[in-house]
């Protein structure tokens, strides 16, 4: 049975292809989990119109992403922290730290899209990136000085 597959499906396709599958495995999985349709010319019609959907939601998206990008790259955090010899932190500067003063600047960013190898641990000036799109990166600058 030829299905159009709505959404990627592992070992088997990405959303929009045709693909040929056994009939139960169609019937009974794919269909059912709304993961594919029969393909026939009224879906593969909806399937067009629904990839042309996604094509400009996935555009303004990254239009979106693009603009708070320049908004954030303007954005200067400034940390102080305590330092012993070396000027090495007692302590470090995680994303999670970050994440509180970007939303403290009015910029709301989740943790996890904050992009560092390692915590900050000594004085200085660092550039984070945050990942806000796929596509789109900002470079946030960090200053830490010596409280």
């Amino acid at each position: 049975m030829d299905v159009i597959l709505t959404s990627d499906v592992a070992h088997l396709g990405k959303a929009g292809e045709v693909v040929r599958v056994k009939d139960g495995y169609a019937r009974n999985f794919l269909i059912p989990g709304g993961l594919a349709y029969q393909a026939t010319e009224a879906n593969q019609r909806r399937m067009t119109a629904e990839a042309g959907r996604r094509a400009s939601a996935a555009a303004s998206e990254q239009a979106a992403a693009q603009e708070r990008a320049g908004q954030l790259s303007k954005v200067s955090l400034n940390f102080t922290a305590k330092a012993g010899d070396g000027d090495r932190l007692f302590g470090s500067i995680t994303t999670g730290d970050i994440a509180a003063k970007l939303a403290e600047a009015g910029h709301k960013v989740d943790k996890r899209a904050i992009e560092m190898d390692e915590p900050i641990r000594a004085i200085g000036i660092y550039q984070v990136a945050v990942r806000l799109h796929p596509a789109v990166r900002a470079e946030v600058r960090v200053w830490v000085v010596k409280e």
